[in-house]
């Protein structure tokens, strides 16, 4: 008689990996970096470069120092560092990246455990740490095409709202190096729900949620939509695995959660952006969120707490 072997769940495998999932997201990066070197030029690149580079140094350090596996070959870190660099102004000095890319990897992900155990974005935590640390440098944005022999400042189009749609869509317009073009972030978008790397369930309602609210208050929705970090986070940051619920309602109530922060922190706030800000608090909630919206095991039986026989 054929014996059967009974293992403990999951019971359903697949060839998917953690550095596969993450080559997945530098490939939906690609456009947005493209747009970055042809608006902003090579420097684009260099910065880019820099901060995935300096992420894995990061990461190995830490490995080394805590003595534990090298975990540089699951691309986690040089995913880090690459969604942190579109979150700079191409300006940036190499040293403030540095910093930047060192909050994210040793202090939001490392020291918390490692990945999968950081209770936040480390991108996001590192963009406010150098936001509120280096104020002058990360809002200096330059237009489009600009001489590096002379560099023309320009403030956000939520500061100026001077930009057409179609700017804003293609990216031609000052901003953080890979935020700017919203066509190029929507394509990586899509290629990640195609690639089931993620659900559409948070970018849509996070998106969703900035319209409305927006529309209610004559906020000009589609320049809310297009400009600033937007499209950024709620692709690539309002998705990450370890920080964002887990089931389908959890993760609409955290996309709902980040679009009324960003419009609370851009309407009324003294910063006109909020993405990161909103991100960050909705990070710190989700494992309430996740309890609310746990599904219960099939076949589960509520235990026995005496309570009935009272």
């Amino acid at each position: 008689m054929q014996k059967l072997t009974v293992d403990p769940s999951p019971h359903i495998y697949d060839t998917t990996s953690t550095s596969k999932i993450m080559l997945h997201v530098i490939i939906a990066l690609c456009p947005s970096l493209i747009a970055a070197a042809y608006f902003f030029g090579g420097r684009a690149l260099m910065l880019t470069g820099f901060c995935m580079l300096t992420a894995i140094v990061w990461e190995r350090l830490c490995n080394i120092v805590m003595k534990k596996p090298n975990t540089t070959g699951d691309l986690s870190a040089a995913v880090t560092g690459m969604i942190l660099a579109f979150n700079l102004p191409v300006t940036l000095p190499y040293w403030i990246a540095a910093i930047g890319t060192f909050v994210a990897i040793v202090i939001v992900k490392q020291l918390f455990g490692g990945l999968g155990q950081n209770f936040a974005n480390p991108a996001a935590v590192a963009r406010i740490v150098l936001m509120l640390s280096f104020t002058g440098p990360m809002t200096r944005w330059v237009i489009p095409f600009y001489d590096p022999d002379k560099i023309v400042t320009q403030a956000t189009p939520l500061a100026t709202r001077a930009e057409t749609y179609f700017d804003l869509f293609i990216g031609k317009t000052g901003g953080s190096l890979g935020e700017t073009s919203a066509a190029a972030l929507l394509l990586g978008g899509i290629y990640l729900i195609i690639m089931r790397v993620i659900t559409p369930h948070a970018p849509i309602s996070f998106i969703a949620t900035v319209y409305v609210f927006s529309w209610f208050f004559d906020q000009e929705p589609l320049c809310q939509i297009l400009s600033g970090g937007l499209m950024l986070g709620a692709i690539f940051m309002a998705t990450d695995y370890v920080t964002t619920p887990i089931s389908a309602a959890g993760k609409i109530v955290f996309g709902v959660g980040c679009g009324i922060i960003t419009c609370v922190i851009r309407f009324w706030g003294s910063y006109p952006e909020g993405v990161s800000y909103s991100i960050l608090l909705m990070n710190i909630i989700t494992p309430y969120i996740d309890m609310a919206f746990t599904a219960k095991p099939f076949g589960a039986v509520k235990p026995d707490t005496g309570e009935d026989s009272k």
